[in-house]
């Protein structure tokens, strides 16, 4: 019925990345190694994540008619993602500065260039692919009315999953839409606000942003695996314990695993238990897209 399993909606950036001892306090100049430019952002990462696990995967995105984009898209092709969606022109390329200390922690700057111009417009007209897919995901790197667009063009029958990344306040019509909402913990208290300091408690976050519309909510908590609360109760995800290189796209690879599971009808459990296996795998090597794991990759962690 579905041509396929999951149609990522987002961004697409190159990310620009530099090691650093440390990051820079204001007005401060560290000195960093060789940059080094990999192809990135929130929506570009999840398409290549899935299809590096084997879902059959579609990307919404827009480019620029540049050397990044030629780079972004010869990236999601090479991993098996369809580009059909893939919009070319309009402004630059979207950039990431990252910068990754040695402990593998980053710390982002996003330039969103032509995810800027990512429209509503743009997703009426791929029509087509949301009919033709199981589970469609979204983030927050492009602009939020093209993500209302994104639910409002949702097929019946399929699922939605939104990493609300950078967070911001979102519609009630956007909320009650997810399924899950898939949220760490900045991302939890950005949204929650003032109801936030309620608690220091993962567990009581992810019931306060149940209460918020949701159908389902994810937590992710690191190195401490996750969360889910649904209106079966919360429960908490082991992950798997690894030496952290670098933690950039972790993220991205988790939300594409459960996203990708729950479309192949896995519990909201099962999925994060292997996402978080996907997860971990990810930050076992440097970078983000070539950083993904093969489901043969995760199943031998």
């Amino acid at each position: 019925m579905y041509d396929y399993d999951l149609l990522v909606v987002g961004s697409a950036n190159a990310d620009l990345v530099i090691g650093v001892e440390r990051r820079p306090g204001a007005g401060e100049t560290v000195l960093g190694s060789d940059l080094a430019v990999h192809p990135g952002g929130k929506g570009a990462n999840q398409a290549v994540a899935a299809a590096r696990l084997g879902a059959r995967t579609a990307l919404l995105a827009r480019v620029g008619d540049d050397g990044h984009g030629r780079l972004l898209v010869d990236s999601q092709r090479a991993a098996g993602v369809d580009t059909v969606g893939v919009l070319v022109g309009g402004a630059p390329t979207g950039v990431a500065l990252i910068t990754v200390d040695p402990s593998g922690d980053n710390s982002i700057v996003v330039s969103p260039g032509a995810n800027g111009r990512l429209t509503p417009q743009d997703v009426r007209t791929a029509a087509s692919l949301f009919h033709a897919s199981r589970v469609i995901s979204t983030q927050l790197e492009i602009p939020l009315e093209t993500v209302v667009e994104t639910v409002r063009s949702l097929a019946p029958g399929s699922r939605f999953v939104l990493n609300p990344s950078p967070p911001r306040p979102l519609p009630a019509e956007v909320l009650a839409a997810c399924d899950p909402l898939i949220v760490n913990e900045h991302e939890a208290k950005v949204i929650l606000g003032d109801a936030a300091g309620v608690s220091d408690e993962p567990e009581d976050w992810a019931r306060l942003l149940l209460a918020k519309g949701p159908r389902s909510v994810v937590v992710t908590l690191g190195a401490e695996g996750a969360l889910v609360a649904s209106g079966n109760g919360v429960s908490r995800v082991p992950s798997v314990k690894v030496r952290a290189v670098d933690t950039t796209g972790a993220g991205d690879a988790f939300t594409a695993a459960l996203a990708w599971r729950l479309g192949a009808g896995e519990s909201l459990a099962e999925a994060a238990a292997y996402a978080a296996r996907v997860g971990a795998a990810t930050v076992t090597a440097e970078g983000a897209q070539v950083s993904f794991p093969t489901a043969a990759e995760v199943d031998a962690l």
